[in-house]
């Protein structure tokens, strides 16, 4: 006899009944995912128990020492990691880090990443057309005359720099030679006459030092024809899904998010400080906790998400991105004693009683520097006997 599906009706009523149990928050998750879903009464219980056992399996208990814990599961894996610091992504067109160095690079939150990146995803209709994707690609790259100089000489004598153009590069471009003394006239006021004859180009500098003329020399090779500032590379690759993705070396996420072709939804940088001045605190927690898992993944090492948003949590709960150390967290702790314990002892010590701190034993470090009870597990209960 064939089993009887339940209504959805029925399926929401029952569902319901979990809130007794369950945050509303999860209730309502598993509402919408089984939305539309034919189930039968036995089946729905199966969910149902599933789902608590998962939930209780994941809650903690009160005290439990979730800082230490959290420490644990991402340092003890660290340590088994590859210390090797570039990989090659593509046709070896650009290298990025991993491993070890990646990872101190976020919990640090460095400013500037040793290599700053991006993974820029378009809409569907540039996303499945490779000529289109190679187009995007090509108006993001930054694009500088040294890009496009066959050779650039230096006249001494008449105090002026002779650029020749590669044509091969400009067509490949879509650029012309007058892009390029376009792009010269933004800094003529510094650089005086600009003459153009053919492919060639020459900028008479208003200064006979060899020091000026060589200073003017590099800036007008890095100054920027076309293309987004600080995109150096832009390589475009096909994803297992048939869709193409851009996969920049460095970054400048507010200028590609501005992009008609670009999916802004997606579309994220690597550098944790641009998308927090950008898109705001929350997403880059969320990037945090991406960027660890990436790392630890990429590894082969398995560490629940949890200690991840709690690493996360810790890095941005006062609104901006702070590193774990003594510029950061440890070194911001409210305990004089936790911020002794952990570097500079003595200036630490100094400044507290400078300023009149008071110790008022909350923390773990602290109270087991005083040899005291650690607010933690059974030492998180207080209880007082009364006598008779």
């Amino acid at each position: 006899m064939a089993e009887q599906y339940l209504s959805q009706e029925e399926v929401r009523s029952r569902i319901e009944t979990l809130k007794e149990v369950l945050p509303s928050r999860l209730v309502n998750e598993l509402l919408n995912r089984l939305n539309n879903v034919k189930l039968s009464d036995r089946q729905l219980e199966r969910v149902m128990k599933a789902v608590v056992a998962e939930y209780y399996k994941s809650i903690v208990d009160p005290g439990e020492a979730i800082g230490i814990v959290t420490a644990q599961s991402v340092g003890e894996p660290s340590t088994q990691m590859i210390l090797r610091t570039f990989h090659y992504a593509g046709l070896r067109e650009f290298s990025m880090a991993l491993g070890l160095p990646r990872l101190i690079e976020i919990i640090d939150a460095r400013r500037k990443p040793q290599v700053p990146r991006m993974t820029i995803y378009l809409k569907p209709e540039y996303a499945h057309d490779e000529e289109k994707a190679h187009d995007v690609a090509k108006r993001i790259q930054a694009i500088t005359i040294e890009n496009l100089a066959k050779s650039v000489d230096v006249d001494y004598f008449n105090s002026t720099i002779i650029i020749t153009l590669d044509e091969d590069a400009l067509r490949y471009r879509g650029l012309s030679v007058n892009d390029v003394k376009k792009a010269l006239d933004r800094i003529k006021g510094k650089a005086g006459e600009i003459t153009v004859e053919g492919n060639s180009i020459s900028v008479t500098v208003n200064a006979q030092e060899v020091s000026a003329l060589k200073k003017m020399r590099d800036k007008i090779l890095q100054t920027k024809v076309a293309g987004i500032r600080g995109i150096k590379k832009a390589l475009v690759m096909k994803t297992d899904n048939n869709e193409y993705v851009i996969y920049t070396e460095g970054t400048n996420l507010e200028a590609v998010l501005l992009l008609d072709e670009v999916d802004s939804t997606r579309t994220i940088s690597h550098d944790i400080h641009e998308v927090a001045e950008v898109l705001g605190i929350e997403a880059a927690r969320t990037m945090i906790m991406r960027e660890l898992k990436a790392v630890l993944d990429d590894q082969g090492l398995d560490v629940d998400t949890r200690h991840l948003m709690m690493v996360a949590d810790v890095m941005t709960w006062d609104g901006k991105v702070r590193q774990i150390g003594r510029h950061g967290v440890a070194g911001q702790k409210v305990s004089p004693l936790a911020r002794a314990a952990f570097e500079v002892t003595v200036k630490n010590l100094i400044e507290a009683a400078y300023m009149g701190e008071s110790e008022k034993f909350k923390g773990v470090v602290e109270n087991i520097i005083s040899g005291r009870y650690v607010p933690i597990g059974t030492g998180y209960v207080e209880l007082m006997l009364e006598h008779p």
